[in-house]
């Protein structure tokens, strides 16, 4: 006699960093159809936390949405400052001279060399 499968699952691994330095991961086995906010929820965290965002292999996910086998959930912790804004700043305040491929020349070089 064949035996009885349980309801099809699938494997998910949840990371999150919680901390600068602190890494944490789970690996998780859930129901088909599981959703992003019921993997986080089995890792004890909050999906309706607004200090945190949800991704799936590093793009943006909602907590709605439907995860598949392998599947590997991240739980960021939002961005202080823009990068683009925060590069913008570093090199007004640096100047085009210190910053850049050509900043650091040998004395009496030709530009760009």
């Amino acid at each position: 006699m064949a035996e009885q499968a349980g309801p099809p699952t699938i494997q998910v691994a949840v990371v999150t960093s919680p901390a600068r330095g602190e890494v944490r991961e789970w690996a998780l086995e859930l129901a088909s159809g599981a959703s992003v906010a019921e993997a986080l929820r089995a890792c004890g965290l909050d999906p309706e936390d607004e200090r945190f965002s949800s991704s799936v292999w590093g793009r943006a996910a909602l907590p709605a949405q439907t995860l598949r086998d392998q599947d590997r959930v991240e739980w960021c912790r939002a961005l202080l400052v823009d990068p683009k804004v925060a590069r913008r700043q570093r090199f007004a305040r640096q100047g085009a001279r210190g910053a850049g491929l050509f900043a650091d020349r040998r004395p009496g070089a030709k530009a760009g060399y």
